[in-house]
């Protein structure tokens, strides 16, 4: 009886030691299952078509790469304050290329209308002695005033976005230019508000570490709150670790661009406005009804009107969008150089807006893309043209490099669309 007891235990041991040691496998190191559950998740979002903001990080960083090794000032402090300064009085005016990209349409006016606000703005503070809040709050809503006559004739007329703003383009070209008059060009006061909305810097260290800090927080709770509230209902939800990595990663990148920045001058007063501004659109597209109904007019406009969605309301608060970034990144651009002149908002401005959303990864068939695209593609182009200055490289060099990396967002985003067709997401 003995014998055919310890038998019996040898064999219950021998059926137990799997699972002994997968339970041991399960405790393993939670970097380890951390990064495997990601490596998984990220797989399957490749083979469905959902790249996300992947290739651009990429494509940004061999740019980054690549110029550091040609010119070792490329990434210094000097360089990258100058840069994200730069990118913003285009990257406001690619924001509202974003929107419009949402719907499937396309905005061909946002450089006049750049340039019509500057213009309005020039005249009135400079030659007319309008106060300078008052001026700008009135050439921003010449902005808003363009872009909604544009979306409601789109909208009632049905005729597409690009026909009606291809006429915009010359209509507000025009009018930009006989508000300029014979002069020409209007230089605005060096030591007003328009020009310290470029000029302005925050010298103390702790204002751009506080905005990394405030960055990284809101990027970790926001998720997380919303994890909460989805298990409490048993929806589906994502990984706390995901959710840390992710922070975790931004939290890096934000404290190392705040020690930079410090280094030079402290925090551009318009890189602040600009990533408030971003953000706050982004809200707006995520997390309210009104953005809903922009993602699923880009969806489907014929599914959008049977589910009786106001298309003439949103088609007319899209453009309107639009035309208000327009005139505020009309009036940062005006800001850098202290002037405005006949060739304001030029044909450069219009493409840069819109490479730099599609290059972040804004769909062209839409329904697909964030405001932080913008902010992403417009770091890839205007890190091309600063390194192309560094490096003495020809303009014209700029131009095939930047076209390059557009017509290759382009391909991306065409086979994307294919694979999540194919996968039933599209």
């Amino acid at each position: 009886m003995r014998g055919m007891r310890n038998r019996a235990d040898n064999k219950r041991a021998e059926h137990a030691a799997p699972a002994v040691e997968a339970r041991r496998s399960r405790r393993g190191p939670a970097v380890t299952r951390v990064v495997e559950s990601g490596g998984a998740v990220l797989r399957r979002k490749l083979s469905a078509g959902e790249l996300g903001s992947l290739p651009v990080v990429l494509v940004l960083a061999a740019v980054w790469i690549t110029f550091q090794s040609l010119n070792e000032s490329f990434l210094s402090p000097r360089n990258l304050s100058n840069l994200s300064v730069d990118i913003v009085g285009t990257g406001l005016i690619a924001v509202g290329i974003v929107f419009v990209l949402l719907l499937g349409e396309l905005d061909l006016s946002v450089g006049s209308i750049s340039g019509l606000a500057a213009a309005v703005f020039a005249v009135l503070n400079v030659n007319n002695g309008v106060p300078e809040w008052l001026a700008l709050i009135i050439a921003v809503l010449a902005g808003t005033v363009a872009g909604t006559v544009q979306g409601f004739s789109v909208a009632k007329t049905r005729v597409p976005a690009f026909v009606v703003t291809l006429a915009g383009l010359l209509t507000w070209n025009g009018l930009m230019l006989y508000i300029l008059g014979t002069s020409g060009t209007v230089n605005l006061d060096e030591n007003g508000l328009v020009a310290k909305l470029t000029s302005y810097y925050f010298t103390n260290d702790a204002a751009a570490y506080g905005l990394a800090a405030v960055g990284t927080a809101l990027v970790f709770l926001v998720p997380y709150q919303d994890r909460r509230r989805r298990k409490a209902v048993g929806m589906p939800h994502r990984s706390l670790q995901g959710i840390a990595v992710r922070a975790g990663v931004l939290a890096v990148t934000a404290f190392s661009a705040a020690y930079l920045l410090n280094r030079f001058q402290g925090l551009p007063l318009a890189l602040l406005i600009f990533l408030v501004v971003v953000a706050g659109l982004d809200i707006v597209l995520r997390r309210t009804h009104y953005g809903r109904q922009v993602y699923a007019l880009g969806g489907s406009a014929e599914a959008s009107r049977r589910a009786s969605l106001s298309v003439t309301r949103v088609q007319t608060a899209v453009l309107a969008v639009s035309g208000t970034m327009a005139a505020i990144g009309g009036l940062f651009l005006a800001s850098r150089i202290t002037s405005v002149s006949q060739g304001s908002g030029p044909g450069i401005l219009l493409l840069n807006a819109i490479a730099a959303a599609v290059i972040g990864g804004t769909s062209l068939f839409g329904g697909r893309g964030t405001t932080w695209s913008a902010v992403l593609g417009m770091l890839i182009i205007q890190s091309i043209a600063s390194g192309m200055v560094i490096t003495d490289t020809p303009t014209a060099v700029q131009f095939m490099i930047t076209g390059g990396v557009l017509f290759a967002a382009v391909i991306i985003d065409a086979l994307s669309r294919h694979s999540q067709e194919a996968h039933g997401r599209a």
